[in-house]
C-alpha cells in the first residue's frame, strides 16, 4: 500500500509546477518565430566558395570533437565515483550551448548593433545573401561579411567555439556542483561569451581599439577560465581537500596553504583516459586555430598548424621540466595540462608569429600552468582538473604574447587580411601600442566576465534556494549550488539512474557515520 506524500513533498512539487510554464511558454514562442520565412538569396557556389565551406565545416567538426577530449580528460582526472556526472555535464553542455547560441548568442556576438552588443539576427531568422562578400553582401552580420561561405557554415563554426567556452567550466566545478545548477549556468555563460566576443570579433570597441585575438585565447579560453574561477570560489573546495594540521604533524611549505591548512592530493582515477583526452584536444586544436581563417588559404593554414603543434610540444616539455623541479619527479598530469597550456597560449597569436616565437610562447605557458596550479592550491581554490591554470592564466599570457611576438604584417602574405594593423609586437619593432591594447582588452573582458558570472552563479543559487525545502533557513550561495555532504562523499554518480539507489546509500552512509562516532566516543572514554 502506497504511503501518503508528506506535506514538504507536496509543497516542493507545487513550487516546481509553478515554474513549469516557463519551458512551455518558451516552446510556444519558438514555434511562432519559426513560422517566419528566412529570405536568403540563392547564389551559385564558385569553386572558391566550395573549398572554403568544406574547409570550415571540416575544422568545425574537429572543434566539435574536442568535446569528446574534454569528457575524457575531465572524467580521467576526477575520482571514479563522479565519472558519470562529469561525462553527463560534457555531453549536455553542447546541447545547451547550441540552444543559447542559436536563439541569442550569435546575434549578440556577430549581429549588427552597437559597439557593445549585437541586436540583429536572433534565431537566424534574417535575410542574408552569403556567400557574397564585402560590397555585395546584404544582411545583418556585417562583421562576418568578409568570409566567402554560407551563413549556416559561419554559424556552425562559431557555435563550436561557444560550446568549448561553456565546457571549460565543467572541470573546475567538478565533484560537488548540482547538475541542474551547472546546466543553468552554461546557458548564461554562452550569453556572456557572446557579448565580450562582439567587442573583439563582432566589430566592437576593442577591435576598433586595436585589440587582436586570432582564434580565442581571450574570447574563448579566458572567458571560460574567469567563469570557472568564480564557480570554484563560490562553490568552495571539495570535502577533505584542505584540512587542519594535526598536532605534531610535520609542516611542509609545498603542502601547506596560505591559511595554514594541509593540501590533500586527490589522485586521478584513470590517467589513460585523461591522456587520450589530451591527444583528442591537441588534434582538435588544429581545427580550432587553422579553421579560424574561414578560408582555405593553404599558406596560412600550414603555418598556423605548425606553430600550434610547436607550442603544444614545448608546453608539454616546459610543464614536465618545471614540475620535475618542484616535485622532484616527472608528472603525467602536468605533461597533459602542459600540452593544453601551450595550445591555449598560442591560440591568439598563431597567425601572427614565427615558429621560434611559438616555441617560446608554448614553453612559458607550460611553466605557467605548473606554478598557477600551485598558487590556486595555496589560496585553497579547488580546481580538480586544472581548468583555471590552463585556460585563464595561459589565455591571458597568450593574449599578451600577441603584443610581444607579432611580426610586422608585411612579413606574411595573409597577415594583413587578419591582422589589419600597420605594426607588429614589441619584440619585433612594433612599439608598445599593440601590447597596451591587449592589456586593456584583458582587463575589460576579465572584469565583465567576473561580474556577469558572479551574478549568474548567485542568481541560480537563490532560485534553487527559493524552490527548495530549505527556503526557511539562511541563504548561502554555496549551499544551494552544492550537493549534500553525504552525496558528495558517496559520489555524484549515485544521483544518476545509472548509479545505485541513492536513498539506500544515504541510509548506509548515515549508519556508518553513526557507528564511527560511537567508536570514537568509546575510545575517548577508555583513554
Amino acid at each position: 500500500m502506497s504511503q501518503p506524500e508528506s506535506q514538504n513533498a507536496i509543497q516542493k512539487k507545487s513550487r516546481l509546477f509553478k515554474y513549469a510554464y516557463v519551458p512551455v511558454l518558451t516552446l510556444i514562442i519558438l514555434m511562432c518565430i519559426s513560422n517566419a520565412t528566412t529570405a536568403q538569396t540563392s547564389t551559385p557556389a564558385s569553386p572558391t566558395v566550395s573549398e572554403n565551406t568544406q574547409w570550415v565545416l571540416f575544422t568545425g567538426c574537429l572543434v566539435f570533437f574536442m568535446n569528446a577530449g574534454f569528457a575524457m580528460l575531465e572524467s580521467g582526472f576526477c575520482r571514479s565515483a563522479n565519472a558519470i556526472t562529469v561525462l553527463a555535464k560534457n555531453l549536455i553542455v553542447f546541447g545547451i550551448a547550441t540552444l543559447a547560441f542559436w536563439s541569442l548568442g550569435f546575434a549578440f556576438m556577430f549581429g549588427d548593433g552597437s559597439n557593445f552588443i549585437g541586436t540583429s539576427g536572433f534565431f537566424l531568422e534574417v535575410s542574408d545573401n552569403s556567400p557574397l562578400i564585402e560590397g555585395a553582401y546584404q544582411g545583418v552580420f556585417h562583421s562576418l561579411k568578409w568570409a566567402a561561405i554560407p551563413l549556416p557554415a559561419k554559424f556552425f563554426f562559431q557555435l563550436t567555439f561557444a560550446g568549448t567556452a561553456a565546457t571549460i567550466v565543467s572541470g573546475a566545478v567538478a565533484e560537488r556542483i548540482k547538475f541542474a545548477a551547472f546546466m543553468a549556468f552554461s546557458f548564461f555563460l554562452v550569453l556572456s561569451y557572446a557579448i565580450t566576443g562582439h567587442w573583439i570579433w563582432g566589430g566592437g570597441f576593442l577591435d576598433n581599439l586595436g585589440f587582436r585575438d586570432f582564434a580565442g585565447s581571450t574570447v574563448v579560453h579566458s572567458v571560460g577560465g574567469w567563469s570557472a574561477l568564480m564557480g570554484s570560489v563560490l562553490l568552495k573546495p571539495r570535502l577533505g581537500k584542505y584540512r587542519k594540521l594535526r598536532p605534531n604533524e610535520r609542516r611542509s611549505n609545498r603542502d601547506t596553504s596560505f591559511y595554514g591548512k594541509k593540501i590533500i592530493s586527490m589522485p586521478a582515477h584513470n590517467l589513460s583516459i585523461a591522456t587520450l583526452g589530451c591527444f583528442i584536444l591537441w588534434l582538435g586544436w588544429y581545427g580550432f586555430n587553422a579553421g579560424s581563417t574561414l578560408t582555405a588559404n593553404s599558406e596560412a593554414i600550414a603555418h598556423i598548424l605548425l606553430v600550434t603543434l610547436m607550442a603544444g610540444a614545448t608546453g608539454g616539455i616546459g610543464a614536465t621540466f618545471w614540475a620535475w623541479q618542484v616535485y622532484e619527479k616527472p608528472s603525467l598530469s602536468f605533461m597533459v595540462n602542459g600540452i593544453l597550456a601551450g595550445c591555449v597560449s598560442i591560440t591568439a597569436a598563431c597567425a601572427f608569429v614565427n615558429i621560434t616565437s611559438a616555441a617560446v610562447i608554448g614553453f612559458v605557458g607550460g611553466a605557467l600552468v605548473v606554478y598557477a596550479t600551485i598558487l590556486l592550491d595555496k589560496f585553497q581554490i579547488d580546481d580538480p582538473v586544472g581548468a583555471v591554470p590552463v585556460h585563464l592564466f595561459c589565455g591571458v599570457w597568450g593574449t599578451l604574447a600577441v603584443g610581444l611576438f607579432s611580426r610586422n604584417p608585411d612579413k606574411y602574405l595573409w597577415s594583413k587580411e587578419y591582422f589589419r594593423l600597420d605594426q607588429g609586437g614589441l619584440f619585433f619593432g612594433g612599439g608598445i601600442n599593440l601590447l597596451f591594447a591587449q592589456l586593456i582588452g584583458i582587463l575589460l573582458v576579465g572584469a565583465f566576465t567576473v561580474v556577469f558570472s558572479a551574478i549568474a552563479w548567485i542568481g541560480i543559487s537563490y532560485f534553487i534556494y527559493k524552490i527548495s525545502d530549505t527556503s526557511n533557513s539562511d541563504f548561502k550561495v554555496f549551499k544551494s549550488l552544492r550537493v549534500l555532504p553525504q552525496e558528495e562523499v558517496i559520489g555524484l554518480d549515485s544521483l544518476f539512474a545509472e548509479g545505485n539507489d541513492i536513498q539506500q546509500m544515504k541510509r548506509e552512509y548515515i549508519e556508518t557515520q553513526r557507528h564511527k562516532r560511537f567508536l570514537q566516543r568509546k575510545y575517548s572514554i577508555r583513554r
